[in-house]
């Protein structure tokens, strides 16, 4: 008996020595450059916004917060590379919803983000927009709605690729709506964007960043940001909400993970400088001026997004047997 409670003792002192440690680690945390692994390649939004907060941390935390761009396999290189590297504050992934849909598009599942990661603070959102060669004959949603059950599958789409948010986004919508349309992946946007407005196919989605610049020289049209509210940088074109489908969105949505041990009380601090990254001027114009808005939010919060959108793209993905490129 007496056994057991040396043993119970020492284990709890053991416990109160790691938390203590733990603690003085977030205290002085960083002490060196922190890494922000993003799965996309340079330029891009999700590269964007990793930048932006990244200067914005550099200049709370006094440490650099270097971008690293690993794209490839539909962001799971960058991911397991951030799953195994050490848990100590020093890795971090900036992820957007493929972190959530590459559970179920991928066979076998190649990690699990609620087992192998933690949340640590989202960032914020950019809608996905629908938009049409400025000749095609849909003024707006309803009119696709109305052509597309008059011609069923016949009416085609192009989107950044098979199993990409955009993609996802748009086979949402279509079993909202009732309709068929005809998917046409590209191996990213500019290529769909190309073609749409070159009229090998009228439509396209992808996110309001990538839209934007053919949409000011007038070569797209926006049927409509898949928001609940109206784009800063599209300030006339309607919601989908306001084309008749209330409750429906459907965004590009950016956080910082880190892996699983991660100390709580480093999480705990990069969540906090996050937070107030969020707040700056600087972060929120540049936000803007890609097309989305920042989101302050709770780590728990984040970690309940994921698993819901989790949820969300598993049975997308079965009902319409997607299949990543």
């Amino acid at each position: 008996m007496k056994t057991i409670k040396y043993l119970v003792s020492a284990l709890f002192a053991l416990g109160m020595v790691a938390t203590a440690s733990a603690q003085n680690s977030a205290q002085t945390y960083p002490t060196k450059p922190v890494k922000i692994v993003v799965g996309y390649a340079a330029g891009g939004a999700v590269d964007i916004v990793a930048r932006t907060v990244g200067q914005s941390l550099q200049a709370s935390m006094g440490q650099a917060f270097v971008v690293e761009n690993k794209p490839g396999a539909g962001t799971n290189i960058a991911v397991k590379q951030v799953i195994d590297a050490p848990a100590d504050g020093y890795t971090l992934l900036l992820a957007a919803n493929a972190l959530a849909a590459n559970m179920a598009l991928y066979q076998p599942m190649p990690f699990d983000a609620e087992r192998d990661l933690v949340a640590v603070s989202l960032v914020g959102r950019v809608p996905v927009v629908i938009a049409a060669n400025v000749n095609a004959p849909y003024a707006n949603v309803q009119a696709l709605i109305a052509a597309a059950k008059g011609k069923p599958n016949t009416i085609a789409y192009g989107s950044p690729g098979n199993g990409s948010t955009p993609h996802m986004a748009l086979e949402l919508f279509a079993r909202a709506a009732g309709i068929d349309l005809q998917h046409i992946p590209y191996k990213g946007g500019s290529p769909a964007i190309t073609d749409v407005i070159g009229g090998q196919l009228p439509l396209v989605a992808v996110n309001a960043l990538e839209a934007l610049p053919q949409v000011r020289g007038g070569k797209l049209k926006i049927l409509a940001v898949l928001s609940p509210t109206r784009s800063a940088i599209f300030p006339d074109a309607p919601t989908i909400a306001e084309s008749g489908f209330a409750g429906f969105e459907a965004s590009v949505w950016y956080g910082f993970v880190a892996p699983a041990a991660t100390p709580k009380p480093i999480v705990a601090k990069l969540h906090a400088e996050v937070q107030k990254a969020l707040q700056t001027k600087e972060v929120k114009e540049r936000m803007a001026a890609v097309g989305g808005e920042v989101i302050p939010a709770s780590s728990e919060a984040f970690a309940a997004l994921i698993k819901s959108e989790r949820a969300r793209y598993a049975k997308l993905v079965k009902d319409a047997n997607i299949k990543p490129d």
